[in-house]
């Protein structure tokens, strides 16, 4: 909704395409380093934790960079086509795009949920450090892009 009102315009200024790089990057690096570290266990504890499983998605949703650019980039040009149909347009759009989601966030849930169960622990722990070297790469390019845009101010 706030793309339609034009926030779009404010993610594409470079100094705030670097900021969001840079704390995408370190997020990142954080989750990256997590997951190479749990890797190297030879035991993997799997925390009893009372947060909510939305709420996590939620959050890594918002910390991921490509997140705010994909609607930037693509997500706001189909809310203006949407609202080319009129209100009615607008918020089938709306209901069928979070229909999607939900369907597909909660199939990654049940996926993660029940891989802890159908992996061996030391196929996990192969998987772990894969995602984990992946997951830097990705920090350090971030990081990388936002360093790029900030110096060449």
């Amino acid at each position: 909704i706030l793309i339609s009102y034009g926030f779009g315009e404010i993610l594409k200024i470079s100094f705030i395409k670097g900021i969001i790089g840079l704390i995408g990057g370190l997020f990142l690096l954080k989750m990256g380093w997590g997951l190479l570290r749990v890797a190297k266990r030879t035991q993997i504890e799997y925390a009893k934790d009372n947060r909510s499983p939305l709420m996590a998605g939620m959050m890594l949703s918002l910390a991921n960079p490509y997140f705010l650019l994909w609607w930037v980039a693509i997500g706001s040009i189909l809310i203006f086509r949407s609202l080319s149909f009129g209100i009615l347009g607008f918020i089938a759009f709306i209901i069928l795009h979070w229909s999607c989601d939900l369907f597909w966030c909660y199939f990654l849930s049940a996926i993660s949920f029940k891989g802890g169960q159908f992996f061996g622990k030391k196929l996990q722990q192969v998987l772990f450090a894969i995602c984990g070297v992946f997951l830097l790469f990705f920090s350090a390019k971030f990081i990388f892009d936002a360093v790029k845009i900030f110096l060449s101010f």
